[in-house]
């Protein structure tokens, strides 16, 4: 029998079985998210902050290079600021998350070549890319790397992450878009300035990063101790995660920490700093807002 006659012969077969003989596609399941109340909270952080922050780094490395290249003085001032109420996805966008969005739309999946990643100067070596990087970075043929459709999806740059706010968008009808600065802050530490978001006092049972972590991102979700005062889960370590804004149109501010972190001050809700809007990087994913 020839292709074409058996590719007749199944779609016969398939009608007179009636419509329950057709696979239906899984129902979509929006992202669950955290509702953060419109109001005032504490932001940014004091010398005092800092200086703990730097501290911790020194103690973890056995050296001074975040204190010497100053890392910490571009945060905001310590103060009160206030946002509209919002509601933010409890955990990032993980793999799984980010599959069904390539599937549809045929986005280029999360990849990297060697002469890119040699090209960002990174400490990490190209070889360490691999076990995150989707097959062969086509569209319409990618899966994430087997084992990790739960971990949170990175080698994402921050035009993938709005691409992928607008699908979502779409599919649900309600807008998503990436959090600003000071919303991602708020839903991770709370209204009280609390240096992290359990509490003022360093604990690396509470997060995924290398103090205590395997090097490597986790399912998300892993560390339900580490929550934030509204429930926000990987609120710190695990990945950093893209916001909205910049000191620049070509570059714009991570927040959060990540796996390769120790110390932790970079962990800090408080904390930024500014990567290329264009980096496909092992250490950034992202999550959304729903207005």
């Amino acid at each position: 029998m020839s292709r074409g006659l058996l590719h007749l012969t199944l779609i016969a077969v398939l009608l007179a079985a009636g419509p329950r003989a057709v696979l239906a596609e899984p129902a979509f399941e929006p992202p669950e998210t955290v509702t953060i109340p419109a109001g005032p909270f504490v932001s940014g952080s004091d010398r005092a902050e800092r200086e703990r922050a730097y501290t911790l780094d020194e103690a973890a490395y056995g050296h001074s290079v975040t204190r010497r290249d100053k890392w910490y003085e571009n945060e905001l001032a310590r103060g009160e600021r206030r946002t509209g109420a919002f509601a933010i996805m409890r955990t990032p966008v993980t793999n799984a998350d980010y599959a069904r969005f390539v599937a549809e739309t045929g986005h280029r999946a999360p990849t990297v070549d060697k002469e890119t990643w040699d090209g960002y100067r990174l400490i990490h070596p190209f070889e360490r890319t691999q076990k995150f990087q989707w097959l062969d970075g086509k569209p319409f043929d990618d899966e994430p790397p087997a084992g990790r459709e739960g971990h949170p999806v990175v080698l994402v740059s921050h035009a993938d992450a709005r691409a992928y706010a607008a699908w979502l968008s779409d599919k649900t009808g309600r807008n998503w878009r990436l959090p600003t600065e000071i919303e991602w802050e708020k839903a991770m530490r709370g209204i009280d300035g609390r240096a992290f978001p359990w509490g003022d006092d360093w604990d690396p049972s509470r997060l995924n990063s290398h103090d205590a972590g395997p090097f490597d991102t986790l399912p998300v979700g892993s560390f339900p101790q580490g929550a934030s005062p509204y429930g926000v889960l990987d609120a710190v370590g695990q990945v950093f995660e893209w916001v909205a804004e910049g000191p620049r149109e070509d570059r714009r501010y991570v927040k959060g920490g990540s796996w390769d972190d120790r110390g932790c001050g970079v962990c800090r809700p408080a904390e930024r700093h500014s990567r290329p809007a264009d980096i496909k990087h092992i250490l950034i994913g992202f999550r959304l807002v729903m207005e």
